[in-house]
């Protein structure tokens, strides 16, 4: 009987939660609405003829989006500033094609809908010249029936989509928010780094905006590249994204030949100007060889990381079992994009300088504390 009581009990307050939660969203839409159909109301009255003389201009409080619409029709533009306004997004109308070119050349807009067919400039005309002007912002056409032909036509010059007009408040609201959904996610695609897999000597003609990951080796989480050699040995350096972090090494510790090494150890010490970071060894073994040449040209390290700027050859003595902690393949290239893009986040918003070594080391490295004691 308790446990019946409990799970009742339990149950009420779980639906108690879920209504008044409701409820609050419901009252903070509501009042968001009445925010934005009170700027409606004030904003069709203001003038802004001096930049463009049929401009009307609703600009709500933090927006989802800029739209700038451009239709012969006052009654078609009406209707976007009322749907679109208490939707959230802020909205520019005009009547002309010209005056669309216009504030796009001063103004920052997401979307730009024009209409298909206007006396003074067509809507293929408009957004061939958005497109030129402004390549960032989407460009959506507005046709009616008999036109859809030739709206389809307007995506091979830049348009990302069209609307069929006449449409319902509902529709358009929902048109809208796709367009908004799909944008965002091209915009968060074209922010992922560009990370390519190449042959080792290929790394040293990438561009400096790229990163690369070597083919056919694995990589540690400590970002150790291990390449297996046909003898059953591996081969052992830095990856790319240790090269552009740090930028530039003066000197380096290598292992110590015949010494045996756990994972997670470290393997290799690097200096520079701004510090010290310890490499972790990716895998456990005894190491049989080195690159003296690191030594007296510490610098092919960041020049051919995956070639000539190799560190040390390893006897790996349980490579069955820890091959499965290293990452090869598109896996790479996945957590990569991750990697960088904390990277840039721990540089700053504004990119401000190479970080320091230590933080470097202690978030994206993670060598042994025990081991560089």
């Amino acid at each position: 009987m308790t446990a019946v009581l409990i799970l009742l009990m339990f149950v009420a307050f779980v639906g108690i939660d879920f209504v008044v939660r409701t409820s609050l969203r419901r009252m903070r839409e509501g009042r968001e609405r009445q925010a934005r159909e009170a700027v409606l109301n004030t904003a069709i009255r203001l003038d802004f003829t001096h930049e463009a003389k049929s401009l009307k201009r609703v600009a709500v409080p933090n927006p989802k989006a800029r739209i700038l619409a451009v239709d012969d029709e006052s009654v078609v533009l009406d209707s976007f500033r009322r749907i679109l306004v208490l939707e959230g997004f802020s909205v520019d109308t005009v009547e002309h094609g010209p005056e669309a070119l216009g504030l796009v050349q001063r103004n920052d807009y997401d979307f730009v809908f024009t209409d298909l067919k206007m006396p003074d400039m067509d809507g293929v005309e408009v957004v061939k010249a958005v497109k030129h002007l402004r390549p960032d912002v989407d460009v959506v056409v507005i046709t009616g029936y008999g036109s859809i032909e030739t709206a389809v036509q307007t995506l091979q010059h830049g348009a990302c989509e069209y609307v069929q007009k006449p449409f319902t408040a509902d529709e358009l609201g929902d048109f809208a928010k796709k367009l908004l959904i799909k944008r965002e996610a091209r915009l968060e695609a074209a922010r992922r780094p560009n990370v390519r897999m190449v042959s080792p000597e290929m790394a040293e003609v990438v561009p400096a905006t790229e990163f690369c990951v070597p083919g056919g080796a694995f990589l540690s989480p400590g970002h150790a590249w291990v390449r297996i050699e046909p003898e059953g040995q591996v081969r052992i350096g830095i990856d790319d994204f240790i090269r552009k972090a740090l930028g530039t090494v003066k000197e380096i510790e290598l292992p110590e030949r015949g010494k045996t090494v756990k994972v997670g150890e470290t393997l290799f010490t690097l200096k520079g100007a701004t510090g010290t970071v310890h490499v972790a060894a990716p895998l456990s073994g005894r190491i049989e060889h080195d690159n003296a040449g690191l030594k007296t040209d510490p610098g092919e390290l960041i020049r051919s990381p995956y070639d000539r700027g190799w560190v040390c050859l390893l006897t790996p003595s349980d490579l069955a079992s820890e091959l499965s902690a290293l990452k090869i393949g598109k896996p790479v290239i996945d957590w990569y994009q991750e990697e960088i893009t904390r990277l840039r986040a721990a540089n700053g918003p504004q990119g401000a300088g190479p970080l320091d070594w230590t933080v470097f080391e202690q978030q994206f490295l993670g060598a042994d504390e025990h081991a560089k004691a």
